[in-house]
């Protein structure tokens, strides 16, 4: 970027993510493709042991991480209402203000200064509906799960998995 440019000259950023699990719990893999003014970035990653929701939400961590400068225009596009209506509905403001998070708290704790760093609106899209880019990300977040443990692919443990959660309502 030009010296001089501002943050308001930016141009807006589009994440598009996705997350599987293959058994859920089991395998899992995230999706990830950023698009900026013409470029495109795709990244993913897999785990041993893990569930679907966890890779969705880590697929959005992933790509804010991944955001070189502060204060981005972000649109997130996600198939995951467990992510997009924690954020557009309140749920995550809630367990914020009452200092709980049952499930994933690792990764919730972790997204919520990268939704400070950014702006950052979620919108909600159907999953195997023919989005190219949900599309793209499904097939990134499988690859690299559960099908890289079909293919013996020696994955790592997810750090933050607690199959205790699992049995929370």
């Amino acid at each position: 970027m030009a010296e001089g440019t501002t943050a308001q000259q930016r141009p807006p950023i589009y994440l598009y993510t996705d997350g599987a699990a293959s058994g859920n719990p089991g395998p899992g893999g995230y999706g990830v493709v950023l698009k900026c003014a013409g470029h495109a970035k795709e990244m993913s990653g897999g785990f041993c042991m893990t569930t679907n929701n966890r890779m969705e939400l880590l697929a959005v961590i992933k790509g804010l991480e991944a955001i070189k400068w502060d204060n981005a225009e972000v649109h997130v596009y996600s198939d995951s209402s467990y992510v997009v209506k924690a954020i557009n509905e309140g749920w995550l403001e809630n367990w914020i203000r009452k200092g709980s998070f049952k499930k994933n708290p690792d990764l919730w704790g972790r997204l919520v200064p990268l939704l400070k760093r950014h702006r950052v609106a979620f919108h909600w899209i159907k999953g195997h509906a023919g989005h190219p880019e949900n599309e793209r990300c499904d097939a990134l977040a499988v690859a690299a799960g559960g099908g890289a443990a079909a293919q013996g692919v020696q994955l790592p443990p997810d750090p933050g998995y607690n199959p205790e959660e699992e049995k929370l309502l």
